[in-house]
């Protein structure tokens, strides 16, 4: 049942980075981009996830943490920077 599945949940989540790439080139404004690049990262989670378990390896769900971890470093600056206009105070 699992192997029918879980290559049409990864082609969801690759068809769903490919949208997110594309919102993050076009824009429109740059709070549009920081949630365009959010949602790439919270996709490429999913996508390692799904990887992870269709071939059984405990390495892309590490990649997956560290891709969560730096990911949200990455939007909580981005964000300080739009709000504040700097990172460090």
């Amino acid at each position: 049942m699992t192997t029918a599945i879980l290559p049409f949940a990864a082609a969801a989540f690759a068809l769903a980075l490919l949208f997110s790439a594309w919102r993050l080139l076009r824009g429109p404004g740059l709070p549009d981009r920081i949630l365009a690049l959010d949602t790439l990262y919270v996709n490429t989670i999913a996508l390692l996830v799904v990887f992870g378990i269709q071939y059984d390896t405990q390495l892309l769900f590490e990649a997956a943490l560290v891709v969560a971890l730096l990911g949200f470093v990455g939007t909580v600056a981005l964000s300080k920077y739009v709000t504040r206009g700097d990172i460090i105070q």
